[in-house]
Protein backbone atom coordinates (compact mmCIF):
# COMPACT_ATOMS: atom_id res chain seq x y z
CA UNK A 1 0.00 0.00 0.00
CA UNK A 2 0.79 3.31 -0.83
CA UNK A 3 1.61 5.76 1.93
CA UNK A 4 -1.39 7.95 1.39
CA UNK A 5 -3.10 9.36 4.12
CA UNK A 6 -6.20 7.48 4.89
CA UNK A 7 -9.47 9.38 3.30
CA UNK A 8 -10.86 12.22 4.92
CA UNK A 9 -7.09 13.06 6.60
CA UNK A 10 -4.27 14.84 6.57
CA UNK A 11 -0.73 13.71 6.34
CA UNK A 12 0.09 13.85 9.91
CA UNK A 13 -2.85 11.11 10.40
CA UNK A 14 -5.04 14.43 12.14
CA UNK A 15 -9.01 14.58 10.49
CA UNK A 16 -9.62 16.77 7.72
CA UNK A 17 -11.61 19.90 8.02
CA UNK A 18 -14.92 18.84 8.89
CA UNK A 19 -13.90 15.30 10.17
CA UNK A 20 -13.46 15.76 13.72
CA UNK A 21 -11.05 13.80 15.06
CA UNK A 22 -12.33 10.78 17.05
CA UNK A 23 -12.69 12.14 21.01
CA UNK A 24 -12.80 10.20 24.32
CA UNK A 25 -9.52 9.54 25.35
CA UNK A 26 -10.60 6.17 26.37
CA UNK A 27 -9.15 2.73 26.09
CA UNK A 28 -8.88 1.00 23.07
CA UNK A 29 -11.34 1.17 20.59
CA UNK A 30 -10.26 1.35 17.71
CA UNK A 31 -12.03 -1.25 14.74
CA UNK A 32 -10.89 -2.04 11.01
CA UNK A 33 -8.28 -3.25 8.93
CA UNK A 34 -4.98 -1.08 9.83
CA UNK A 35 -3.22 1.16 7.21
CA UNK A 36 -0.08 -0.17 5.90
CA UNK A 37 3.27 1.52 4.81
CA UNK A 38 5.27 0.12 2.45
CA UNK A 39 7.82 2.82 3.39
CA UNK A 40 9.95 2.10 6.68
CA UNK A 41 8.36 4.31 9.39
CA UNK A 42 12.15 5.02 10.67
CA UNK A 43 12.68 6.51 7.21
CA UNK A 44 10.75 9.47 6.86
CA UNK A 45 10.03 12.32 9.83
CA UNK A 46 12.95 13.69 11.52
CA UNK A 47 11.69 16.40 13.59
CA UNK A 48 8.00 15.58 15.22
CA UNK A 49 5.15 18.14 14.92
CA UNK A 50 3.84 20.71 17.25
CA UNK A 51 1.01 18.98 18.31
CA UNK A 52 2.96 15.92 19.33
CA UNK A 53 5.73 17.84 20.55
CA UNK A 54 3.58 19.91 23.19
CA UNK A 55 2.09 15.95 24.23
CA UNK A 56 5.28 14.73 24.83
CA UNK A 57 6.33 17.94 26.92
CA UNK A 58 3.21 17.50 28.65
CA UNK A 59 3.73 14.22 29.45
CA UNK A 60 7.27 14.75 30.49
CA UNK A 61 6.06 17.14 33.14
CA UNK A 62 3.87 15.06 34.73
CA UNK A 63 5.55 12.38 35.04
CA UNK A 64 8.06 14.66 37.01
CA UNK A 65 4.88 16.00 39.19
CA UNK A 66 2.70 18.60 37.14
CA UNK A 67 -0.64 18.19 36.67
CA UNK A 68 -1.71 17.84 33.07
CA UNK A 69 -4.94 20.60 33.25
CA UNK A 70 -2.27 23.27 33.96
CA UNK A 71 0.67 21.69 32.10
CA UNK A 72 -1.26 21.48 28.64
CA UNK A 73 -2.33 24.64 28.36
CA UNK A 74 1.50 26.32 29.18
CA UNK A 75 2.27 24.20 26.70
CA UNK A 76 0.00 24.71 24.23
CA UNK A 77 0.59 28.60 24.87
CA UNK A 78 4.44 28.47 24.13
CA UNK A 79 4.26 26.38 21.43
CA UNK A 80 1.68 28.27 20.00
CA UNK A 81 -0.73 25.67 19.08
CA UNK A 82 -4.32 26.00 18.55
CA UNK A 83 -7.70 25.13 16.87
CA UNK A 84 -7.79 21.53 15.44
CA UNK A 85 -4.03 21.12 16.45
CA UNK A 86 -4.59 22.10 20.22
CA UNK A 87 -7.30 19.08 20.48
CA UNK A 88 -5.36 17.01 18.78
CA UNK A 89 -3.03 17.28 21.60
CA UNK A 90 -5.16 17.70 24.47
CA UNK A 91 -6.48 13.89 23.36
CA UNK A 92 -3.33 12.12 22.50
CA UNK A 93 -2.17 13.84 26.24
CA UNK A 94 -4.87 13.36 28.48
CA UNK A 95 -5.67 9.60 26.62
CA UNK A 96 -2.51 8.43 26.97
CA UNK A 97 -2.45 9.77 30.60
CA UNK A 98 -5.28 7.93 31.41
CA UNK A 99 -4.58 4.29 29.52
CA UNK A 100 -0.94 4.64 30.59
CA UNK A 101 -1.41 1.29 33.00
CA UNK A 102 -2.88 -0.73 29.76
CA UNK A 103 0.01 0.93 27.15
CA UNK A 104 2.70 -0.38 29.64
CA UNK A 105 1.86 -3.95 29.63
CA UNK A 106 1.32 -3.59 25.62
CA UNK A 107 5.25 -2.05 25.79
CA UNK A 108 6.13 -4.87 28.05
CA UNK A 109 4.85 -7.25 25.81
CA UNK A 110 5.88 -5.90 22.87
CA UNK A 111 9.17 -4.80 23.71
CA UNK A 112 10.09 -8.19 25.49
CA UNK A 113 11.00 -6.22 28.74
CA UNK A 114 9.41 -4.66 31.61
CA UNK A 115 8.80 -1.15 31.26
CA UNK A 116 10.70 -0.40 34.67
CA UNK A 117 14.01 -1.14 32.40
CA UNK A 118 12.81 1.75 29.65
CA UNK A 119 14.33 4.88 30.45
CA UNK A 120 11.39 7.41 31.48
CA UNK A 121 11.78 9.51 28.37
CA UNK A 122 11.32 6.46 25.95
CA UNK A 123 8.39 5.45 27.76
CA UNK A 124 6.70 8.18 27.54
CA UNK A 125 7.30 8.39 23.55
CA UNK A 126 5.95 4.94 23.51
CA UNK A 127 3.12 5.43 25.26
CA UNK A 128 2.13 8.65 22.95
CA UNK A 129 2.82 6.02 20.07
CA UNK A 130 -0.04 3.01 21.71
CA UNK A 131 -2.30 5.92 22.00
CA UNK A 132 -2.44 7.12 18.62
CA UNK A 133 -2.34 3.00 17.15
CA UNK A 134 -4.75 1.59 19.33
CA UNK A 135 -6.96 4.47 20.65
CA UNK A 136 -6.73 7.29 18.01
CA UNK A 137 -7.78 6.61 13.91
CA UNK A 138 -4.58 7.65 13.22
CA UNK A 139 -3.12 5.49 10.04
CA UNK A 140 -0.61 3.15 11.25
CA UNK A 141 2.06 4.47 9.36
CA UNK A 142 1.69 7.82 10.28
CA UNK A 143 1.36 7.00 14.10
CA UNK A 144 4.81 5.08 13.90
CA UNK A 145 6.92 7.51 11.97
CA UNK A 146 5.64 10.73 13.88
CA UNK A 147 6.44 9.05 17.26
CA UNK A 148 9.77 7.74 15.69
CA UNK A 149 10.64 11.33 15.11
CA UNK A 150 9.85 12.71 18.43
CA UNK A 151 12.27 10.29 20.09
CA UNK A 152 15.01 10.99 17.84
CA UNK A 153 14.58 14.84 18.73
CA UNK A 154 13.81 14.73 22.03
CA UNK A 155 16.12 11.48 23.08
CA UNK A 156 18.65 10.28 20.27
CA UNK A 157 18.73 7.91 17.39
CA UNK A 158 19.06 4.54 18.86
CA UNK A 159 16.17 5.31 20.96
CA UNK A 160 14.15 5.64 17.74
CA UNK A 161 14.92 2.69 16.81
CA UNK A 162 13.67 0.77 19.51
CA UNK A 163 10.73 2.64 19.37
CA UNK A 164 10.39 2.27 16.16
CA UNK A 165 10.41 -2.08 16.47
CA UNK A 166 8.19 -1.81 19.83
CA UNK A 167 5.75 -0.19 17.71
CA UNK A 168 5.58 -1.81 14.67
CA UNK A 169 5.16 -4.63 16.81
CA UNK A 170 2.34 -2.91 18.98
CA UNK A 171 0.51 -2.24 15.20
CA UNK A 172 0.74 -6.34 14.41
CA UNK A 173 -2.36 -6.86 16.39
CA UNK A 174 -5.66 -4.87 17.05
CA UNK A 175 -6.59 -3.43 20.35
CA UNK A 176 -8.95 -5.98 21.46
CA UNK A 177 -6.37 -8.84 20.89
CA UNK A 178 -3.70 -7.00 22.22
CA UNK A 179 -6.54 -6.22 25.49
CA UNK A 180 -6.89 -9.68 25.68
CA UNK A 181 -3.57 -10.78 25.38
CA UNK A 182 -2.34 -9.18 28.18
CA UNK A 183 -5.20 -9.45 30.33
CA UNK A 184 -4.69 -13.31 29.77
CA UNK A 185 -2.51 -13.59 32.96
CA UNK A 186 -4.97 -12.96 35.60
CA UNK A 187 -7.19 -14.87 37.35
CA UNK A 188 -9.47 -12.50 39.68
CA UNK A 189 -12.26 -10.62 37.84
CA UNK A 190 -11.69 -7.42 39.14
CA UNK A 191 -7.67 -7.22 38.35
CA UNK A 192 -8.52 -7.88 34.87
CA UNK A 193 -11.10 -5.25 34.16
CA UNK A 194 -8.64 -2.66 36.66
CA UNK A 195 -6.32 -3.46 34.08
CA UNK A 196 -8.20 -3.52 30.75
CA UNK A 197 -9.60 0.12 32.07
CA UNK A 198 -6.35 1.33 32.77
CA UNK A 199 -6.85 2.00 36.73
CA UNK A 200 -4.75 0.67 39.73
CA UNK A 201 -6.21 -2.37 41.55
CA UNK A 202 -6.76 -0.93 44.62
CA UNK A 203 -8.88 1.57 43.03
CA UNK A 204 -10.87 -0.84 41.09
CA UNK A 205 -11.90 -2.56 44.50
CA UNK A 206 -12.33 0.48 46.63
CA UNK A 207 -15.10 1.69 43.74
CA UNK A 208 -16.69 -1.76 43.68
CA UNK A 209 -17.33 -1.34 47.70
CA UNK A 210 -18.12 2.07 47.09
CA UNK A 211 -20.69 1.12 44.64
CA UNK A 212 -22.19 -1.84 46.85
CA UNK A 213 -21.72 0.51 50.36
CA UNK A 214 -24.00 3.13 48.13
CA UNK A 215 -26.36 0.50 46.83
CA UNK A 216 -25.63 1.22 43.38
CA UNK A 217 -24.74 -2.00 43.05
CA UNK A 218 -25.04 -5.50 44.11
CA UNK A 219 -22.70 -8.25 45.27
CA UNK A 220 -24.03 -10.07 41.87
CA UNK A 221 -23.47 -7.04 40.16
CA UNK A 222 -21.10 -5.00 41.24
CA UNK A 223 -18.54 -6.14 39.05
CA UNK A 224 -20.79 -5.39 35.39
CA UNK A 225 -20.99 -1.95 36.98
CA UNK A 226 -18.06 -1.15 38.19
CA UNK A 227 -17.10 -1.46 34.26
CA UNK A 228 -19.14 1.02 33.45
CA UNK A 229 -17.59 3.55 36.06
CA UNK A 230 -14.26 2.66 35.49
CA UNK A 231 -14.80 3.36 31.67
CA UNK A 232 -16.70 6.24 32.30
CA UNK A 233 -13.56 7.50 33.60
CA UNK A 234 -11.80 7.09 30.40
CA UNK A 235 -14.27 9.22 28.48
CA UNK A 236 -13.71 13.35 28.85
CA UNK A 237 -17.17 14.72 30.59
CA UNK A 238 -18.80 17.29 29.49
CA UNK A 239 -17.48 21.17 29.20
CA UNK A 240 -19.67 22.48 31.70
CA UNK A 241 -20.07 26.30 32.55
CA UNK A 242 -22.29 27.79 35.50
CA UNK A 243 -23.99 30.99 35.24
CA UNK A 244 -23.48 32.10 38.86
CA UNK A 245 -27.05 33.84 39.96
CA UNK A 246 -27.75 37.20 39.11
CA UNK A 247 -25.19 38.11 37.28
CA UNK A 248 -26.58 38.07 34.07
CA UNK A 249 -24.21 35.74 32.05
CA UNK A 250 -26.91 33.19 30.78
CA UNK A 251 -27.91 35.36 27.58
CA UNK A 252 -24.25 35.39 26.68
CA UNK A 253 -23.88 32.06 27.39
CA UNK A 254 -26.58 30.99 25.13
CA UNK A 255 -25.44 33.51 22.20
CA UNK A 256 -21.57 31.63 22.76
CA UNK A 257 -23.71 28.39 21.94
CA UNK A 258 -23.91 27.02 24.73
CA UNK A 259 -27.01 25.13 26.19
CA UNK A 260 -28.75 24.74 29.16
CA UNK A 261 -27.93 21.76 31.48
CA UNK A 262 -31.05 19.51 32.15
CA UNK A 263 -28.63 18.03 35.23
CA UNK A 264 -28.55 21.87 37.42
CA UNK A 265 -30.38 24.52 37.18
CA UNK A 266 -26.93 26.53 36.53
CA UNK A 267 -25.40 24.29 34.07
CA UNK A 268 -24.59 25.13 30.98
CA UNK A 269 -23.05 22.85 28.62
CA UNK A 270 -20.95 24.30 25.94
CA UNK A 271 -20.08 22.23 22.96
CA UNK A 272 -16.66 23.12 22.42
CA UNK A 273 -13.96 25.86 22.07
CA UNK A 274 -12.08 27.53 24.70
CA UNK A 275 -14.58 28.52 27.76
CA UNK A 276 -11.82 31.29 28.54
CA UNK A 277 -12.55 33.35 25.55
CA UNK A 278 -16.28 33.94 26.70
CA UNK A 279 -16.52 37.09 28.07
CA UNK A 280 -18.81 36.04 30.75
CA UNK A 281 -15.81 33.44 32.12
CA UNK A 282 -13.49 36.06 31.56
CA UNK A 283 -15.14 38.79 34.38
CA UNK A 284 -16.32 35.51 36.85
CA UNK A 285 -20.08 35.92 36.43
CA UNK A 286 -19.62 32.59 34.70
CA UNK A 287 -17.00 29.54 35.01
CA UNK A 288 -16.26 26.09 34.43
CA UNK A 289 -17.20 23.78 36.71
CA UNK A 290 -18.72 20.78 37.24
CA UNK A 291 -22.31 20.08 37.78
CA UNK A 292 -21.94 17.28 40.68
CA UNK A 293 -20.18 20.25 42.45
CA UNK A 294 -22.84 22.85 41.59
CA UNK A 295 -25.41 20.57 43.02
CA UNK A 296 -23.27 20.57 46.35
CA UNK A 297 -23.69 24.48 46.69
CA UNK A 298 -27.10 24.47 46.05
CA UNK A 299 -27.84 21.82 48.03
CA UNK A 300 -26.72 23.81 50.99
CA UNK A 301 -27.97 26.54 49.56
CA UNK A 302 -31.53 25.07 49.59
CA UNK A 303 -31.76 23.53 52.46
CA UNK A 304 -34.28 24.42 55.12
CA UNK A 305 -33.98 26.93 57.98
CA UNK A 306 -35.75 28.35 61.06
CA UNK A 307 -34.30 31.44 62.14
CA UNK A 308 -31.49 33.67 60.69
CA UNK A 309 -30.11 32.73 57.07
CA UNK A 310 -27.58 35.98 56.69
CA UNK A 311 -24.15 34.19 57.50
CA UNK A 312 -22.83 31.51 55.06
CA UNK A 313 -19.19 30.28 55.78
CA UNK A 314 -17.47 27.91 53.21
CA UNK A 315 -14.42 25.98 55.36
CA UNK A 316 -12.26 25.05 52.28
CA UNK A 317 -13.28 27.22 49.94
CA UNK A 318 -10.21 27.07 47.36
CA UNK A 319 -10.03 26.98 44.83
CA UNK A 320 -13.11 28.81 45.02
CA UNK A 321 -16.03 26.95 42.37
CA UNK A 322 -18.55 26.60 45.09
CA UNK A 323 -17.66 30.03 47.07
CA UNK A 324 -18.41 31.96 43.71
CA UNK A 325 -22.04 29.86 43.73
CA UNK A 326 -22.64 29.95 46.70
CA UNK A 327 -21.68 33.71 46.96
CA UNK A 328 -24.09 34.46 44.04
CA UNK A 329 -26.39 32.81 45.74
CA UNK A 330 -26.20 34.36 49.11
CA UNK A 331 -26.12 37.80 47.60
CA UNK A 332 -29.21 37.35 46.11
CA UNK A 333 -30.85 36.73 49.46
CA UNK A 334 -28.94 39.40 51.02
CA UNK A 335 -26.65 36.83 52.99
CA UNK A 336 -23.14 36.97 53.00
CA UNK A 337 -20.30 34.40 52.32
CA UNK A 338 -16.90 33.75 54.29
CA UNK A 339 -14.70 31.85 52.08
CA UNK A 340 -11.75 30.50 54.31
CA UNK A 341 -9.14 28.55 52.77
CA UNK A 342 -6.04 27.23 54.53
CA UNK A 343 -3.20 28.33 52.44
CA UNK A 344 -2.43 31.60 51.05
CA UNK A 345 -1.82 30.93 46.74
CA UNK A 346 -5.89 28.77 46.88
CA UNK A 347 -7.28 31.77 48.75
CA UNK A 348 -6.11 34.35 46.03
CA UNK A 349 -7.66 31.89 43.58
CA UNK A 350 -10.57 32.37 45.80
CA UNK A 351 -10.59 36.41 45.71
CA UNK A 352 -10.36 36.20 42.27
CA UNK A 353 -13.59 34.38 41.84
CA UNK A 354 -15.83 36.45 44.02
CA UNK A 355 -14.98 39.66 42.09
CA UNK A 356 -18.14 39.55 39.69
CA UNK A 357 -20.20 38.81 42.70
CA UNK A 358 -18.25 41.83 45.06
CA UNK A 359 -18.74 43.66 42.14
CA UNK A 360 -22.52 43.41 42.23
CA UNK A 361 -22.97 44.60 45.53
CA UNK A 362 -22.72 40.90 47.19
CA UNK A 363 -20.93 40.62 50.40
CA UNK A 364 -17.98 38.20 50.66
CA UNK A 365 -14.89 38.12 52.58
CA UNK A 366 -11.98 35.48 52.04
CA UNK A 367 -9.56 34.17 55.12
CA UNK A 368 -6.94 32.55 55.26
CA UNK A 369 -7.13 30.06 58.05
CA UNK A 370 -6.91 26.77 59.10
CA UNK A 371 -10.49 25.51 59.16
CA UNK A 372 -10.25 23.18 62.13
CA UNK A 373 -10.00 25.99 63.84
CA UNK A 374 -12.66 28.18 62.82
CA UNK A 375 -15.17 26.03 64.84
CA UNK A 376 -13.22 27.25 68.24
CA UNK A 377 -13.16 30.70 67.10
CA UNK A 378 -16.20 31.09 66.70
CA UNK A 379 -18.82 28.85 67.80
CA UNK A 380 -22.62 28.98 66.56
CA UNK A 381 -21.76 31.68 64.55
CA UNK A 382 -22.59 30.55 60.48
CA UNK A 383 -26.52 29.71 59.60
CA UNK A 384 -24.91 27.15 56.55
CA UNK A 385 -21.62 25.72 56.17
CA UNK A 386 -20.24 23.73 53.39
CA UNK A 387 -17.16 21.45 54.25
CA UNK A 388 -15.79 20.43 50.73
CA UNK A 389 -13.02 18.16 52.43
CA UNK A 390 -9.73 17.58 51.03
CA UNK A 391 -9.71 14.11 49.93
CA UNK A 392 -8.03 11.74 47.19
CA UNK A 393 -10.39 13.28 44.16
CA UNK A 394 -11.05 9.31 43.37
CA UNK A 395 -14.45 10.59 42.36
CA UNK A 396 -13.07 13.09 39.78
CA UNK A 397 -10.26 10.77 37.62
CA UNK A 398 -11.93 11.31 34.49
CA UNK A 399 -10.98 15.47 35.03
CA UNK A 400 -7.71 14.70 36.39
CA UNK A 401 -6.05 11.41 34.57
CA UNK A 402 -2.66 11.89 36.61
CA UNK A 403 -4.68 11.68 40.07
CA UNK A 404 -5.02 7.58 39.60
CA UNK A 405 -1.39 6.81 39.35
CA UNK A 406 -0.54 9.23 42.34
CA UNK A 407 -3.03 8.34 44.82
CA UNK A 408 -2.04 5.59 46.88
CA UNK A 409 -4.41 3.28 50.22
CA UNK A 410 -1.81 5.71 52.57
CA UNK A 411 -3.08 8.43 51.14
CA UNK A 412 -6.61 7.62 52.89
CA UNK A 413 -4.84 6.99 56.02
CA UNK A 414 -3.48 10.47 56.14
CA UNK A 415 -6.69 11.89 54.83
CA UNK A 416 -8.98 10.44 57.69
CA UNK A 417 -7.70 12.67 60.51
CA UNK A 418 -8.40 16.25 58.99
CA UNK A 419 -11.75 15.10 57.35
CA UNK A 420 -12.87 14.80 60.75
CA UNK A 421 -11.67 17.51 62.40
CA UNK A 422 -13.18 19.99 59.45
CA UNK A 423 -16.65 18.38 60.01
CA UNK A 424 -16.38 18.35 63.74
CA UNK A 425 -15.40 22.18 63.56
CA UNK A 426 -18.14 23.05 60.60
CA UNK A 427 -20.40 21.60 63.27
CA UNK A 428 -19.28 23.73 66.21
CA UNK A 429 -19.17 27.04 64.08
CA UNK A 430 -22.84 26.46 62.94
CA UNK A 431 -25.69 27.85 65.35
CA UNK A 432 -28.41 25.51 66.78
CA UNK A 433 -30.87 25.03 63.86
CA UNK A 434 -28.20 25.65 61.58
CA UNK A 435 -27.19 23.02 58.63
CA UNK A 436 -23.80 21.80 57.29
CA UNK A 437 -23.11 19.91 53.71
CA UNK A 438 -20.37 17.58 54.18
CA UNK A 439 -18.98 17.11 50.62
CA UNK A 440 -16.24 14.95 48.79
CA UNK A 441 -15.05 14.54 44.93
CA UNK A 442 -14.99 10.30 45.90
CA UNK A 443 -17.23 7.37 46.36
CA UNK A 444 -14.94 5.94 48.98
CA UNK A 445 -16.36 4.42 51.94
CA UNK A 446 -13.20 5.48 53.69
CA UNK A 447 -13.88 9.41 52.71
CA UNK A 448 -18.06 9.37 52.91
CA UNK A 449 -19.71 7.05 55.55
CA UNK A 450 -16.99 6.38 57.71
CA UNK A 451 -16.57 10.21 58.40
CA UNK A 452 -19.83 11.16 59.17
CA UNK A 453 -20.69 8.07 60.99
CA UNK A 454 -17.40 8.69 63.23
CA UNK A 455 -17.94 12.15 64.18
CA UNK A 456 -21.95 11.86 64.52
CA UNK A 457 -21.99 8.65 67.00
CA UNK A 458 -19.86 10.89 69.52
CA UNK A 459 -22.97 14.09 69.43
CA UNK A 460 -26.63 14.15 70.41
CA UNK A 461 -27.17 17.45 69.25
CA UNK A 462 -26.72 16.52 65.30
CA UNK A 463 -28.99 14.90 62.66
CA UNK A 464 -28.21 13.15 59.68
CA UNK A 465 -31.16 14.64 57.05
CA UNK A 466 -31.78 13.43 54.10
CA UNK A 467 -29.90 15.47 51.59
CA UNK A 468 -31.34 13.73 48.20
CA UNK A 469 -34.89 16.08 47.82
CA UNK A 470 -32.33 19.03 47.96
CA UNK A 471 -30.63 17.86 44.51
CA UNK A 472 -33.00 18.92 41.99
CA UNK A 473 -32.59 19.49 38.34
CA UNK A 474 -33.21 22.51 36.17
CA UNK A 475 -36.97 21.20 36.32
CA UNK A 476 -37.17 21.02 40.01
CA UNK A 477 -37.43 17.37 39.94
CA UNK A 478 -35.04 15.50 42.46
CA UNK A 479 -32.32 13.63 40.59
CA UNK A 480 -32.86 9.66 40.45
CA UNK A 481 -29.91 7.56 41.42
CA UNK A 482 -28.47 8.81 44.31
CA UNK A 483 -28.67 5.88 46.24
CA UNK A 484 -30.99 4.90 49.36
CA UNK A 485 -30.39 7.93 51.47
CA UNK A 486 -29.97 10.03 53.45
CA UNK A 487 -26.71 10.97 51.83
CA UNK A 488 -26.27 10.48 48.26
CA UNK A 489 -23.97 9.67 46.02
CA UNK A 490 -23.08 10.68 42.15
CA UNK A 491 -21.73 8.78 40.14
CA UNK A 492 -20.05 9.57 36.63
CA UNK A 493 -21.26 6.92 34.61
CA UNK A 494 -24.93 7.30 35.84
CA UNK A 495 -25.05 11.23 36.41
CA UNK A 496 -22.11 12.22 33.92
CA UNK A 497 -20.53 13.87 37.02
CA UNK A 498 -17.82 13.77 39.15
CA UNK A 499 -18.48 11.20 41.62
CA UNK A 500 -19.50 13.34 44.46
CA UNK A 501 -20.42 12.51 47.66
CA UNK A 502 -22.60 14.91 50.51
CA UNK A 503 -24.43 14.61 53.63
CA UNK A 504 -26.67 17.20 55.52
CA UNK A 505 -26.59 17.69 58.73
CA UNK A 506 -28.49 19.37 61.26
CA UNK A 507 -27.28 21.42 64.37
CA UNK A 508 -29.62 21.47 67.31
Amino acid sequence: MADRPERGRSERGRPERGRPERGGGGGPRRRGPRQRSAQRPAERARTADPARDVAFQTLTAVSEGAYANLELPRQLRRAGVSGRDAAFATELCYGTVRMQRLYDAVIGAAGNRPVDQIDPPVLDVLRLGCHQLLAMRVPDHAAVSATVALARQHVGAGAGGFVNAVLRRVSEADPDTWTERVTAPLTDEVDRLALRESHPGWIARALRAALVGNAAATPGTATQTLAALLHAHNTPGPLTLVARPGLGAEDELGDAGATPATLVPTAWTLPGGDPGGLAPVRDGRAAVQDAGSQLVALALAGAPLDGPDEQWLDLCAGPGGKAGLLAAVAAQRGAALRANEVTAHRAELVRNTLGAVLANGGRAEVTVEDGREVGAAEPDRYDRVLVDAPCTGLGALRRRPEARWRRTPQDLTALGPPQRDLLRSALAATRPGGVVVYATCSPHLAETHFVVNDVLKKRTDVTLEDVRPLLLDRAGEPLPGTGPGPWAQLWSHVHDTDSMFLALLRKH
